[in-house]
């Protein structure tokens, strides 16, 4: 039983957000590690950019498994131990990084790490639907979900520096470590509300104010699959999610590859894309929840917030075509509207799906992400070898440019089509 402060009375669920939002924070900075000592390890391996795409996919691959296995467990065993296993799992495997030195090895620990990490969405995820009422989750979703771009700004920041004052084995030692320390405030501070003692009434009542009953305690993966609603988060996530591992994985070849820049250099600009995304994100977050605020429907509100999002992404089709910073706006956008975007595409799972479905369904999306995120990295080894090759790197990255900036739009149109409104179901079979 969890015992808290009287202090935190009133507004626990934010300290909940605030727990959700550090774990998300650790689990970017050792997404993107890899991505930014790529110069360094371009030097010791000699790999090719198809060979290192390999090395990312061989990562989605392992959190596409991950994910589908966290999702499960955790709509049985509770997020509490599962999100509790998941973080000691991926900080165990961020920390074998520094155990290895070969491309095979990468491999090996690139794997271990996606295994981990698959836990962390499907736990951040349904602890928001058991903690805030739909109108607010859209903002908590995207107030944790902001970790990712926290970690995005602090990994370009901290790891170039580090690499180079103690050697690059230590960037993975001490990402590793400080998911272990977060461990330590997660176990006691966590659990559900009602099984946190000094939770107010107050707030108990405005946790369940606008919350559907959920008299279901398991439901199979049969029943979700035969759902259109389902099929519409997966499919969307499978388009959109190779986005955002596109932008944590080659940005910092594209500045080097194009603009001459290297992480000693271009980490300024990469701080600048995630600080824009950040607020920009929390922005979009916020905007949809205050639109049923003010009396729109969750459908409406949702939708229009989603479309908005996904036409903000289409002037990234320019960027290769403008200067460094004018790069750095259009890139900030279209990360920032990514984020908004996957923040209530999030949320369309807890208002539509019971809450005892929600790990699992977030679970196939997610997996669905992962495999987009697999093949992704492939083409864009294989297309930037090639137009390299040619003496046109440039051109390879106009092409994923433009494949990034149309696919929220198709995204919206398939989502829009399986699942033209979000209401609660209430027919799901167990």
């Amino acid at each position: 039983m969890s015992r808290v402060s009287s202090a935190f009375a009133g507004r626990y669920r934010w300290i909940v957000c605030a727990l959700l939002f550090a774990a998300t924070t650790i689990n970017y900075i050792d997404r993107q590690i890899l991505s930014l000592l790529k110069p360094i390890l371009d030097d010791q391996l000699h790999w090719t950019n198809a060979q290192f795409g390999q090395v990312n996919s061989a990562f989605q691959a392992s959190y596409a498994v991950g994910v589908l296995a966290f999702g499960w467990f955790i709509d049985r065993f509770g997020t509490k131990l599962g999100y509790g296993l998941s973080i000691a799992a991926w900080s165990a495997a961020a920390i074998g990084h520094a155990l290895v030195g070969s491309i095979p090895g990468f491999f090996l620990a690139r794997i271990a790490l996606g295994l981990g990490e698959g836990g962390n969405f499907p736990s951040a995820i349904k602890a928001v639907a058991l903690w805030f009422p739909k109108r607010e989750r859209a903002f908590a979703t995207s107030l944790f979900n902001a970790g990712a771009n926290v970690g995005a700004i602090i990994a370009p920041a901290v790891v170039p520096w580090i690499a180079l004052t103690w050697g690059w084995h230590m960037t993975f030692i001490v990402a590793g470590s400080a998911g272990l320390l977060w461990l330590f405030f997660w176990i006691p501070l966590y659990n559900t509300p009602e099984r946190i003692r000094s939770l107010s009434s107050i707030e108990s009542a405005h946790i369940h104010s606008d919350q559907e009953p959920d008299l279901k305690s398991k439901i199979s993966w049969r029943s979700l699959l035969g759902r259109r609603e389902t099929w519409a988060f997966i499919l969307a996530k499978f388009l959109t999610d190779p986005v955002w591992w596109f932008f944590l994985i080659w940005l910092p070849d594209f500045f080097k590859q194009t603009r001459h820049l290297d992480i000693k250099n271009s980490w300024v600009h990469l701080v600048t894309i995630y600080g824009v995304v950040t607020v920009l994100s929390i922005v979009g977050g916020w905007g949809t929840g205050w639109l049923t605020k003010r009396g729109w429907s969750v459908t409406t509100a949702r939708k229009t917030g989603m479309v908005v999002f996904a036409a903000c992404v289409v002037p990234i089709l320019f960027v290769t075509k403008v200067g460094d910073w004018s790069a750095v706006l259009l890139i900030g956008l279209a990360g920032a509207a990514h984020q908004a975007w996957s923040a209530n595409l999030f949320t369309t799972v807890s208002d539509i799906f019971p809450k005892a479905a929600i790990g699992s369904v977030i679970g196939l999306g997610s997996m669905a992400g992962s495999i987009g995120g697999i093949l992704f990295p492939l083409y864009t080894g294989r297309m930037l070898d090639r137009f390299s090759s040619a003496g046109n790197i440039t051109g390879g990255y106009t092409v994923l440019f433009t494949l990034c900036g149309f696919a929220y739009l198709a995204a919206f149109l398939l989502h829009h089509l399986l699942a033209p409104r979000f209401e609660p179901l209430e027919d799901i079979p167990a």
